[in-house]
C-alpha cells in the first residue's frame, strides 16, 4: 500500500515521536524509507549547520537501522515545506509522515506552518503525528 515513505525530521520532539509510527508503518507494508532533512537557505540558526544536520540524519540511520529498517537519508536546501512536497514527488512517495509542530491556535499560525502548507501542497497523502 505505501511502497514508500518520506519521513522530513528535524531537531523537534514532535520529529522524534512520529519516528515510532514511521518504523510501525515501514515495517508493516515493508516500504522503502526515505529520511529527509531541510535546511532554509537564509537560516543562522546554528542547530542547522551542515555537521548537526549531518549528525540528526545519521542518528535517524541508525535508530531505524536497530529496528531492522533499511533508511535512506537525503539533505536539501530550500524552503522547508516546498522542499518536501519536491522530494515527494521527486522519489515518487506514497506517503509523508511527520511530526506536528504547531504554531498557536491563531489563523495566521496556522496557515504559516510547514505542516498546513505540506498537508496543502503534498503530491501523495500526508499523515501527521501530533
Amino acid at each position: 500500500m505505501f511502497k514508500t515513505v518520506l519521513f522530513p525530521i528535524d531537531h523537534s520532539r514532535e520529529a522524534r515521536e512520529a519516528a515510532d509510527v514511521v518504523a510501525n508503518l515501514v515495517q508493516l507494508y515493508q516500504s522503502r524509507l526515505v529520511i529527509l532533512s531541510v535546511v532554509e537557505e537564509a537560516s543562522t540558526d546554528p542547530m542547522l549547520s551542515p555537521e548537526i544536520v549531518a549528525k540528526l540524519l545519521a542518528n535517524a540511520q541508525t535508530l531505524f537501522s536497530q529496528q531492522g529498517i533499511n533508511a535512506e537519508v537525503l539533505e536539501r536546501q530550500g524552503k522547508v515545506a516546498f522542499t518536501i512536497c519536491d522530494v515527494a514527488d521527486e522519489i515518487e512517495a506514497s506517503l509523508i509522515i511527520m511530526g506536528c509542530r504547531g504554531l498557536g491556535l491563531t489563523d495566521e499560525g496556522a496557515t504559516d506552518s510547514v505542516t498546513t502548507r505540506v498537508i496543502n501542497l503534498s503530491p501523495c497523502p500526508v499523515l501527521i503525528v501530533p
